[in-house]
């Protein structure tokens, strides 16, 4: 992948993490340009199949297409950055997120948003008074 389709991803991006909504800026360790669709799972490096993803993200979401949601008891789809709406599946709680459907749910489980470390970090941000 070349460095402009690596720029392209981050500016449509807005340097936010689009699992986690974590600003470049507020981490340590450099955002991935990330396949929704893994390379081992057939997936392209076309624009439609690349996403930011902050360190954390990329590092659970691994090769995963699916998760669990302990709410419906079923596998489900993760959230697909290309596809879905982030507000239709997710929401702020305070320095946690929310999952609000089975994809939600799933997603925030399989890349463990909610654990102490981000959380933490979550609310250091909403302290300063900077937006997530």
């Amino acid at each position: 992948m070349d460095g402009a389709t690596r720029n392209l991803v981050r500016r449509r991006a807005d340097n936010r993490c689009e699992y986690c909504r974590l600003r470049q800026e507020h981490s340590h360790l450099a955002h991935h340009v990330e396949h929704v669709v893994a390379r081992q799972h057939g997936g392209p490096d076309d624009l439609d199949n690349l996403a930011l993803a902050c360190h954390r993200c990329n590092l659970c979401k691994g090769p995963n297409l699916t998760g669990f949601d302990r709410g419906s008891g079923r596998i489900v789809a993760l959230f697909h950055p290309r596809r879905d709406r982030w507000t239709e599946h997710s929401a702020w709680r305070g320095p946690r997120i929310e999952g609000l459907t089975a994809t939600g749910r799933a997603t925030v489980l399989v890349l463990a948003m909610n654990d102490a470390r981000r959380v933490e970090l979550r609310a250091e941000i909403l302290g300063r008074g900077e937006v997530g």
